[in-house]
């Protein structure tokens, strides 16, 4: 695991300029698939709202424990199977201020780009055996190439042609498929962990988050609102190893959230999962054909993945540079690439060096 998570790696992020990491995203795709919801780092998060029984956007309540609460119906048909095979999900975080859903309506109507970036970008590799996931994180910043556009950072694929082509430009980088792609942006996150009534994290060790409402956290067991977890997640500047702490904390939650889901029995009845599903929809930007039964499906068949079996990994980097135009970049780890691509190839992540 220290060649995948380096101290390049970490120190980078350090210097990113709207960096962005994985909170609950990759906990919602690894346990139902049903939202990512992706964390800003660097750049401020939106106010913390005043107590509100509606989110963002209609048709969304987030009063506690409303996503857990959802009425189960009966499916109308058999939730659908994953294809056969390993399956690839690709989970993208925008970084744009406001709904990038909306945005990219806009965009297509008048054939502009939206201004954003793809400050997370996250693939969910499930092997055909289906025992357990693995998240792949890529750097924001990582020297790549786009296609039709050349050399530039990965995440200004997302600006440039939309999420169609992020999921190309990761496709070329690993040789790989990518059957599914999702897209959120982090306004969502409060919204989602308040509906799920709040998680339970093991914080590691007391600290005052440096941010918005500066709670401070216990060592132990703490119970967080959607606030109150989004600070979690974030806070680096109160720790003495900085994103190192920070890193080992967003692991924890997701952790946690996987292990909430699991426990709430969403995913061990095909209704309460297409309940589920349908309610957290229509805040995400699916690709590739995804709608809310077949999402609803591939939730349905991660039922049985034990959440402590979950592994992570970050796209090896060769540490930080700069190119030629100027910009602080991270430079790629073509050797350690290569031997994920052919990790993925041959359905053998779990093969990997850790």
């Amino acid at each position: 695991m220290e060649k995948w998570l380096s101290a390049e790696f970490l120190k980078s992020l350090l210097h990113g300029r709207r960096a962005v990491v994985t909170a609950l995203a990759a906990v919602l795709v690894l346990g139902m698939v049903a939202a990512g919801i992706l964390v800003s780092v660097n750049r401020p998060a939106p106010p913390a709202a005043a107590p509100s029984s509606q989110g963002s956007e209609p048709g969304i309540t987030v009063p506690p424990g409303s996503l857990l609460k959802a009425d189960r119906p009966t499916p109308p048909l058999a939730l659908p199977d994953l294809p056969s095979g390993p399956v690839n999900v690709l989970v993208i975080g925008s970084d744009i201020r406001g709904n990038a859903k909306e945005a990219a309506k806009q965009a297509a109507a008048t054939g502009g780009q939206v201004d954003q970036r793809s400050d997370t970008m996250m693939l969910m590799h499930i092997p055909g055996d289906r025992r357990k996931v693995y998240g792949i994180s890529i750097m924001r910043d990582l020297w790549v190439d786009i296609p039709g556009y050349g050399g530039s950072k990965i995440n200004a694929s997302l600006q440039f042609g939309g999420p169609a082509l992020v999921e190309k430009t990761i496709e070329g980088l690993l040789h790989t498929k990518i059957q599914y792609t999702v897209m959120v942006d982090f306004n969502t996150f409060r919204d989602i962990v308040d509906g799920l009534g709040g998680i339970d994290v093991n914080v590691p060790t007391d600290f005052t988050a440096a941010v918005d409402t500066q709670h401070h956290f216990t060592k132990g067991i703490n119970h967080l609102n959607g606030q109150q977890a989004l600070e979690f997640v974030r806070e680096r500047h109160a720790f003495p190893d900085g994103d190192y702490q920070r890193v080992r904390n967003q692991q924890e939650f997701i952790r946690a959230v996987m292990a909430k889901l699991r426990n709430s029995g969403i995913l061990k009845d095909a209704g309460k999962t297409l309940a589920f599903i349908t309610k957290v929809a229509p805040k995400l930007i699916l690709d590739n054909g995804l709608d809310v039964m077949k999402l609803a499906g591939l939730a349905y068949a991660l039922r049985g993945i034990d959440p402590r079996t979950a592994s992570f990994m970050t796209l090896p980097t060769a540490g930080t540079g700069t190119s030629a135009d100027g910009q602080s970049i991270v430079v790629p780890d073509y050797d350690g690439i290569a031997q994920v691509a052919d990790a993925l190839a041959k359905d053998r992540l779990g093969q990997l060096p850790k």
